[in-house]
């Protein structure tokens, strides 16, 4: 009887351990600069912040190839603010 609870306490830790355990995240490792992509091929954006499970951040922009484009974060870099500005006037249109 003993080694039954015991056999469950310690499956309880188990499951809680791999409840707490971190998820994985798709992050940028680099950035480029925005200068060469064309708003008319992407189709949607994300932020990355650094320590929220990524080392950097970065703003991730999707295009129609489903292709994720890391560039520079868009705060101090208003071309990227730009790209950002067009995409969210384009889905507010639709």
């Amino acid at each position: 009887m003993a080694t039954k609870a015991a056999a469950l306490i310690l499956l309880g830790l188990l499951c809680i351990e791999f409840a707490s355990a971190e998820l994985v995240v798709d992050c940028c490792l680099t950035v480029k600069s925005e200068k060469r992509l064309n708003p008319r091929n992407l189709v949607s954006y994300s932020v990355q912040r650094a320590g929220m499970g990524c080392d950097i951040s970065a703003t991730v922009f999707v295009n129609r190839r489903n292709m994720k484009l890391c560039v520079v974060p868009a705060e101090g870099n208003p071309g990227v603010q730009k790209l950002i500005d067009f995409l969210e006037k384009r889905r507010n249109h639709h």
